[in-house]
């Protein structure tokens, strides 16, 4: 896995490895006074990461049942969106950006049915994270911001999917909340290696685990495989806030660590799950379909 630091210079630390998840622009977020007024405060919490990526970390998607709950309104921080046939609004165009059909699209051919968690948002700063590096790299758009839990599985079919996933607050009533992130990783990811199941290149805010997510992980595995199954140990979440081809990869390192200190709730805030959500990820990344949602935040 080749990763990718900054050496020491001008006060920033040392930082090495990103890697990814996805993030869409439909979930209902909550505002919040951050208490980081200082960019060097901010820095100063973005430690080295040189954990592998986790294979869990691949897109994953969201669908909401019957009544499909509607994203965040996406007018409501200035974005022009279209409606697709499954009734999510996506922006049509960032601002001084040019059409999301014009970008790069992820090349990668994905599989299965995914779980993702969506975390809470302050003044919508995850969305606002994927849709910003976007823009600037011209690179793929990530349609839901999300952390991954389980990813590709293909021994369910999507209604046996889609049922077990509606059960999944019976068990769990409420994911346990995630502290602040513990840095930022940035990384290319290569099929075969261990942990990697794509070829992709990323960058995210990592997650920290503890006894009450590998907990509730071992529930969810249990719902969707039964008792018996497999998974890699612990865990290791991470909100990814871009994505691209490792041939066309255009993500900086130095962008994300600067993007963080001038939005300093990406790494200064506690985050509940807000909703759990069922993905086709078959296929490429704009192929994903959101099945399923439910949430844990009204």
């Amino acid at each position: 896995m080749s990763s990718t630091t900054t050496d020491q210079m001008d006060g920033l630390p040392v930082v090495s490895k990103l890697y990814l998840s996805a993030s869409c622009p439909e979930l209902k977020a909550e505002s919040v006074i951050s208490d980081f007024s200082d960019t060097e405060e901010i820095l100063s919490d973005i430690e080295r990461v040189v954990t592998p990526p986790i294979q869990e970390e691949q897109e994953e998607f969201i669908i909401e049942s019957t009544s499909l709950p509607s994203p965040i309104p996406l007018s409501r921080i200035g974005l022009p969106t279209t409606t697709t046939a499954a009734g999510l609004a996506i922006p049509t165009a960032l601002p001084s950006s040019s059409p999301l059909s014009s970008r790069r699209s992820l090349e990668w051919q994905f599989k299965g049915l995914t779980v993702w968690l969506e975390l809470e948002e302050f003044d919508n700063d995850l969305t606002r994270a994927v849709e910003y590096f976007s823009s600037k790299h011209n690179s793929p758009f990530i349609p839901q911001s999300h952390t991954t839990a389980i990813y590709g599985m293909e021994h369910l079919s999507i209604e046996e999917a889609r049922a077990r996933l509606r059960t999944v607050r019976d068990l769990i009533p409420q994911w346990p909340t995630f502290a602040k992130p513990t840095g930022i990783t940035s990384d290319i990811a290569q099929c075969g290696r261990p942990g990697q199941v794509c070829d992709i290149a990323w960058s995210e805010l990592t997650l920290a685990t503890n006894p009450q997510h590998e907990a509730a992980l071992d529930i969810l595995y249990e719902l969707f495989y039964g008792s018996v199954y497999h998974r890699d140990r612990p865990w290791k979440p991470h909100n990814s806030v871009a994505y691209d081809n490792p041939e066309t990869n255009h993500l900086s390192l130095l962008d994300t660590i600067m993007y963080a200190s001038q939005n300093p709730s990406l790494l200064g805030m506690e985050r509940r799950v807000a909703a759990i959500a069922l993905w086709s990820t078959v296929g490429k990344m704009g192929d994903w379909e959101c099945l399923e949602r439910v949430r844990f935040i009204d």
